[in-house]
Formats: structure tokens, sequence, C-alpha cells
């Protein structure tokens, strides 16, 4: 049975979606969360959520794609909990456009979300894991921290209208891979999942969406469904459940890994024309 009694986690982007499903799995299992989101509404939804089933939970405002937010975080853990054990990067952002089409903006915004803010949050928590390996050391201990990055399918397959986000997502896989060498040493496990199609706003149907910047149009997305081999897209809490896993003890001997958690479906273009 896995449990995270007793463990600290700052897990991004978890007002809604993934994010959401990650605080709510790793609370139940007994760990105490820092939630972060750049709306505080969904984030506070987030922590009542977490409070009402009996666990503890903090929030913490601000975007990824800024370095003092991630060294915030780090210090919110530090603060209300008093250490930090698992840090999941799962904020994300899309701005789709055909390659010929996307502008910088379009191109910049997803990079500095996905990817800068997936480094700012490793760089910021691998400080902190270094200096507790070295306590741990000097106590006699093994303690093992985890890192767990979510990237995407996308990100291994590439996806037609997504050029900036599967670039993105690769380079979350590159970030984790080697951070993977390098904090092993210091007993730190890091890994990533790469989810596929799941429910969240980033796949509702757009027209049924009060923002244009965020769903898939509705044939695209009754495209996708009718691929899916099990009949069913995927669920936040699919994801959830395996970043747990990874997050465990279950996996100290784990890293380095890119987890699909995808149904079996492993290539979508989710955006059509020219």
């Amino acid at each position: 049975m896995l449990s995270l009694e007793g463990k600290v986690a700052i897990v991004t982007g978890s007002g809604r979606g993934i994010g959401r499903a990650t605080v709510l799995t790793l609370a139940a299992l007994g760990a105490r969360v820092v939630i972060n989101d750049v709306d505080e509404e969904p984030a506070r939804e987030t922590e009542a959520l977490v409070r009402h089933r009996g666990g503890h939970a903090v929030v913490q405002i601000g975007s990824v794609a800024r370095a003092d937010v991630a060294s915030a975080l780090v210090h919110a853990a530090l603060t209300h909990f008093g250490k930090l054990d698992i840090l999941v990067n799962n904020a994300g952002v899309t701005a789709d456009a055909m390659l010929h089409r996307m502008t910088d903006e379009q191109y910049d915004r997803v990079m500095d979300v996905v990817l800068r803010g997936t480094f700012y949050g490793m760089r910021a928590a691998a400080a902190y894991f270094r200096e507790a390996f070295r306590q741990d050391q000097q106590r006699g201990v093994r303690v093992h921290r985890k890192i767990i990055n979510v990237s995407s399918i996308a990100g291994i397959h590439g996806a037609v209208g997504n050029a900036n986000y599967a670039a993105a997502k690769a380079g979350v896989i590159g970030l984790t891979k080697a951070a993977a060498r390098e904090l092993a040493p210091f007993l730190v496990n890091v890994n990533a999942v790469a989810p596929g199609f799941i429910e969240t706003r980033l796949t509702a149907a757009r027209d049924a969406m009060a923002s244009s910047e965020f769903g898939l149009p509705s044939s695209v997305r009754e495209r996708i469904l009718q691929q899916m081999p099990f009949g069913r897209p995927g669920y936040p809490e699919d994801v959830a459940s395996a970043i747990a896993f990874l997050a465990s003890s279950h996996a100290d001997f784990i890293t380095g890994q890119v987890l699909q958690i995808d149904g079996g479906l492993e290539f979508i273009n989710p955006v059509s024309g020219a």
C-alpha cells in the first residue's frame, strides 16, 4: 500500500485538472502539500477540498515562469511544514498555432511556463535537496526525495499545431534525464510522466469554454475520442496515481524514466488545417 505519511510536497499548477487531482491524491496518502497556481480562486478551492478531507495544505500564488516564485514555493514548504520531500512540476499552458503562423509571443509564453518554469522549480528544490542530503549523512540516515515532472506524449511524438508545446515538453524530458544523473548521488529520484488525452480544460470542447485560450475544436476532440483504445479519455486521477507511485518509497530505485499515461493512444494531431 502506498503511503506518503510525513512527507511534504509542492505541486505547481494545482488549482485545476491534473494538478488538483495530484494534490488530493498525495494528501489522501498522508502528505502535506503546498498548492500553487496563478489563479487564487481555484487554488483556494483545492485547499478547501484537502482540508475538508482531513489533510493539510497551504496556498502559494504565482507564475512558475518567475524564478522568485520557485524560491517562494520552497520557502513556503519549509516555513509551514519544516521540510520538502516531493516536487511535482505540473504547471502548463498552451498557445496553439500552425508553425508558419506561430508568433514569438505564443512560442515564448509556452516555453516560459512549461520549460523555464520546470527548470526554476527543479533548481530551487535541488539546492535544498543537496543540503538536506548532507544533513542526513551526518545523522546516518538515507532519505530519498522525489522530483516528478509532467511532460506529455506531445513531447515524445510531436503534435500538429503545437510545436511550442511539443518542444517545451520534450525539453522537460531532457531536464528530467539530466537531473536524474546529476542528483542521484544525493538520493533524489527524478522522473517524468507523459499524459496523453486527459480530460482537463485543455482538452474540453472549445465551443463550450468561456475562453478560446483553452480547449479543442469539437470535431477534433470527437475524432481523438473515437481513437481511444479503451473507449474513454484519461482522467486527472489516472495521472495523479502514477505521480503518487513515483513519489513513494516503492519507486526509490526508479529514476530518469518517462512514464506514458496515454491509454494506448500514442500520437495525437489535435489541430487540423493549414
